[in-house]
């Protein structure tokens, strides 16, 4: 991971991300980690728009968390997002769920997405050159 690659978007955990505890729930680290992944892709001048209209899509096909700390209510946490350099088709992104306070590591994750065709819904071995282009930038 090279530092200028990592994309660091802020959250604050407020009330509905959290279980009856005041710990934030697990599946609310995973929508974090799309948030990030799409604002990052933003801040690049790539937005899903432009996967829709050249007929791409980008299922998850793998997802693991690795729980080291808790975020709680209250709390403002960094997720620090960064794509893998590609080896073959899929794009493989990972991140850093941090305390913003303290910058410890709280969740560790992995998000695989595969990019397929639209409507047959097959594999896409080659990306549209304007979006490899663009993915070519992140990484």
């Amino acid at each position: 991971m090279v530092a200028s690659q990592v994309f660091a978007y802020p959250v604050v955990v407020y009330p509905h991300h959290t279980d009856y505890a005041g710990i934030v729930w697990h599946g609310t680290y995973i929508a974090w980690m799309e948030e990030a992944r799409v604002a990052c892709l933003r801040s690049h001048h790539i937005c899903f728009a432009d996967w829709v209209a050249a007929g791409v899509d980008l299922p998850v096909v793998d997802l693991s968390l690795r729980y080291r700390q808790s975020l709680t209510l209250g709390m403002t946490a960094t997720i620090k997002a960064w794509l893998e350099p590609r080896q073959g088709v899929r794009l493989v992104w990972q991140y850093d769920i941090q305390n913003a306070a303290t910058g410890q590591s709280c969740v560790l994750g992995t998000v695989v997405l595969a990019p397929v065709d639209y409507q047959t819904r097959k594999v896409i071995r080659r990306l549209p050159e304007s979006l490899q282009k663009a993915l070519d930038l992140l990484c």
